[in-house]
C-alpha cells in the first residue's frame, strides 16, 4: 500500500485546518464494532490491509521488547480520531500517512488525532513505535513465557497486548514479521521465511504470510529451537519447531503430519495455506492453539505423560483441522465461534474412529447425553453467555466443542453423508481467506439440501434444550444439576 499522494496530502491539511478552526472534538474514548461477546474489540471507520511488525528480543523475558508497528489500512468512513487496541506497551511516537500524529491511551485503546478529518476511501500508513511487554498476566495472553524465550497465545482478544492492531477477526490482513534476537536463538512466525541478516550479536529474521489472517491467530516464537522441515501433499513445505533437545524424542509423532494432512484433504479439499507445522512450546498452557500456519502445542503433552497416542493425534487433527475452519474460514464475530470449533472436534472424533476405531456415534450419544447441561451452564452453541470478566478464556466451554460438534452430526443424520461432505467442501471454497458467520452456514446448508433447513437449525444454534437426534429417538439428554 503506498503512502498517500501529495495532492491528497495537502488536501487533508487543509481540511486540517478549517476543521480545527471550526470545532472542538470530544475527549478520547475506547470504541469497539459491538461484537456481542467483546463489544469494545476491534474499531470501525477502516479496512486494515497489511501488518509490518518489527520485533527486537533482547534475550530477557523480564525485558519488553522493542517494537515498530506499520498497518496500511483504507478509511470505510470519515474520521476524526483513529482507534486501535493496544495495551501492555509503551508508545513512543505515532505517525500517520508520513506526519507526526498525537494520541492518547484510554483503557485498551490508543487513540490517535490525525492532521484533520479523513474522508472515506482513502489510504492509511499508520507508523507505531512501542514496546511490547512480555511480563503481564499470563491468563489474559499475549505473550506466552517458554523455558527459553517467548510464543503467543493470542485468543480470543490479546494480539493488541503484543502489538497495536485492529484486534478483531473480522479484520483479517497480511502479515509481515521482523523478529532481531541474540544469534544464538531461532526466530519464527506465521507463513514462509522472506530472509535472515546477521548484524553483530543479532539475527533478524523475517516472515511473510501469503494468505490473510486474523489477529488472534499471529504467532511468534523465539527460543533455542530447531526447525525440521518436510514435505506435504503437493510439495507443500511442512516445518515443526521444537525444543532442540527433544528433537529425535519428538520426531515419531511429528512426522505423521503430513499423512494427517492428506487425510483432512481428502475429507474437504486442498489445504488453503503456504505452510503447515507444529510449534512445540516448552510452557505451560492448559490448551493448544491453531495459530495460523504453526499450531502452538505444551511440550508436555507431547513429552512425560500418559495419553495414548491415538488421542495425541487426534488432537493433532484437531488443530490441522482449524486451518480451514477458523483460520482460512475465519468467524465474523466470537459468537460464530462454534463454526471452528465443532468443526474440528468433528474431524478430531472422525479421524480417530477411522485409524483408532473410536466410535464416532458413541462419542455423540455421550455428548447428547451431556448436551442440556452444557447449554444450561453456558448457552447455545450459535447464542454463548458471555465470558466472566478476567475470565475470557472460559467462552472455550464444552458446548464449543462436542456440544457444537453435535450439530453437525445431527445435520449429517437430517441430510444424508453425500449432501453433508458436499456442504462441508462448498463452505471452505465459498469462504475461503474471508470471514463467514451463522446465518451464512445455514443458507449454504439449505441451499445443498435442496430445502430450507432454518426451522430444523434453529433449535440445535439456539435452543436451551437440545433437540431430538434424527434418527435416534432412543437418545436422552440428561438434566442439568438442580433441575427436577
Amino acid at each position: 500500500m503506498p503512502f498517500i499522494s501529495r495532492r491528497l496530502r495537502a488536501a487533508l491539511l487543509a481540511t486540517a485546518s478549517a476543521t480545527l478552526v471550526a470545532a472542538t472534538l470530544p475527549s478520547p474514548v475506547p470504541l469497539g464494532i459491538g461484537d456481542p461477546l467483546f463489544p469494545h474489540l476491534g474499531n470501525p471507520g477502516y479496512d486494515v490491509r497489511s501488518y509490518d511488525i518489527g520485533l527486537t528480543y533482547h534475550g530477557d523475558n523480564t525485558k519488553p521488547l522493542d517494537a515498530v508497528t506499520r498497518i496500511d489500512a483504507r478509511t470505510t468512513e470519515p474520521l476524526d480520531r483513529i482507534n486501535l487496541d493496544f495495551a501492555r506497551g509503551k508508545v513512543r511516537t505515532v505517525e500517520v500517512n508520513g506526519l507526526r500524529a498525537d494520541f492518547a491511551v484510554e483503557d485498551e485503546d490508543l487513540i490517535i488525532q490525525p492532521m484533520g478529518r479523513l474522508p472515506a476511501g482513502v489510504p492509511l500508513r499508520i507508523t507505531v513505535r512501542h514496546t511490547s511487554d512480555p511480563t503481564g498476566d499470563r491468563d489474559s495472553g499475549g505473550w506466552l513465557p517458554t523455558a527459553d524465550g517467548l510464543a503467543m497465545a493470542n485468543q480470543a482478544d490479546a494480539a493488541h497486548r503484543v502489538f497495536p492492531s485492529n484486534d478483531h477477526p473480522a479484520d483479517k490482513a497480511y502479515f509481515t514479521f521482523r523478529i532481531t534476537a541474540p544469534k544464538d536463538l531461532t526466530a519464527v512466525a506465521n507463513g514462509l521465511p522472506a530472509g535472515t541478516v546477521r548484524h553483530g550479536a543479532d539475527t533478524t529474521w523475517t516472515y511473510r504470510t501469503e494468505h490473510p489472517m486474523a489477529t488472534e491467530l499471529a504467532q511468534v516464537s523465539i527460543g533455542r529451537s530447531t526447525v525440521v522441515h518436510r514435505t506435504g501433499p503437493h510439495r507443500l513445505p511442512m516445518r515443526d519447531v521444537v525444543p532442540t533437545a527433544d528433537r529425535k524424542r519428538l520426531e515419531p509423532l511429528l512426522s505423521k503430519s503430513p499423512a494427517q494432512l492428506e487425510w483432512m484433504e481428502q475429507q474437504v479439499g486442498r489445504y488453503p495455506f503456504e505452510t503447515y507445522g507444529l510449534l512445540v512450546a516448552h510452557t505451560e498452557t492448559g490448551f493448544e492453539l491453531e495459530t495460523q500456519t504453526l499450531s502452538l502445542f505444551e511440550r508436555a503433552l507431547f513429552v512425560g505423560t500418559d495419553y495414548p497416542e491415538w488421542y495425541l493425534e487426534s488432537i493433532m487433527v484437531h488443530e490441522l483441522a482449524h486451518q480451514w475452519f477458523g483460520d482460512s474460514v475465519s468467524p465474523d464475530r466470537w459468537s460464530d465461534l462454534w463454526l471452528n470449533e465443532g468443526h474440528a472436534t468433528w474431524y478430531e472424533a472422525r479421524y480417530a474412529e477411522e485409524h483408532d476405531d473410536k466410535s464416532l456415534e458413541r462419542r455423540m450419544r455421550e455428548a447428547y447425553t451431556r448436551s442440556d447441561g452444557w447449554r444450561a451452564a453456558g448457552g447455545p452453541p450459535a447464542r454463548p453467555d458471555a465470558p466472566a470478566p478476567g475470565q475470557k478464556i472460559s467462552l472455550f466451554r464444552p458446548v464449543v466443542y462436542d456440544g457444537s460438534a453435535l450439530i453437525l452430526y445431527a445435520l449429517r443424520q437430517e441430510i444424508g453423508e453425500s449432501a453433508f461432505d458436499r456442504l462441508e467442501r462448498s463452505w471452505v471454497k465459498k469462504h475461503r481467506d474471508s470471514n463467514a458467520t451463522t446465518e451464512d452456514f445455514v443458507r449454504l446448508a439449505s441451499r445443498t439440501a435442496g430445502r430450507d433447513l432454518t426451522s430444523f437449525l434453529d433449535g440445535w444454534l439456539y435452543g436451551k434444550k437440545t433437540p431430538p437426534m434424527p434418527g435416534h429417538p432412543d437418545w436422552h439428554s440428561s438434566k442439568p444439576a438442580g433441575q427436577r
